[in-house]
């Protein structure tokens, strides 16, 4: 089992929650988040805008202290990982800075409590 922490902008919920229902997708959960990477906040301020990366490493360029993000918690089966993390690609990607970070995680186990049913069943 794979755990997969998905943070993506708020106006792209929508078309990522049709792409994983399309997936049968069988859990996820969405909580919206407030963070900012290595932009620093300036795919709010300067939409669409190219920012040389030299300026964002030096410090230069000052933003937004956190920006809103969506962040999905999906566990999966092994075998599903990749196609998941395609989809939230495929309706994510913009292009520019903001798009957001998947990360993929080991998860030892699952218990569903109510059946106590453990490993890919409880998913």
């Amino acid at each position: 089992m794979k755990e997969i922490i998905a943070f993506i902008r708020p106006s792209k919920m929508n078309a990522t929650k049709k792409i994983l229902d399309s997936l049968e997708v069988p859990s996820i959960t969405a909580i919206p988040v407030l963070g900012r990477g290595n932009q620093r906040g300036l795919n709010t301020l300067l939409s669409g805008i190219d920012v040389p990366t030299q300026l964002l490493a030096k410090g230069r360029i000052m933003g937004m202290k956190y920006v809103p993000k969506r962040m999905l918690v999906i566990v999966s089966k092994d075998e599903d990982v990749d196609k998941i993390v395609k989809a939230i690609i495929q309706s994510n990607r913009t292009g520019y800075i903001g798009d957001g970070k998947i990360f993929v995680c080991p998860t030892d186990d699952a218990l569903k409590i109510r059946t106590q049913e453990c490993g890919d069943a409880a998913l």
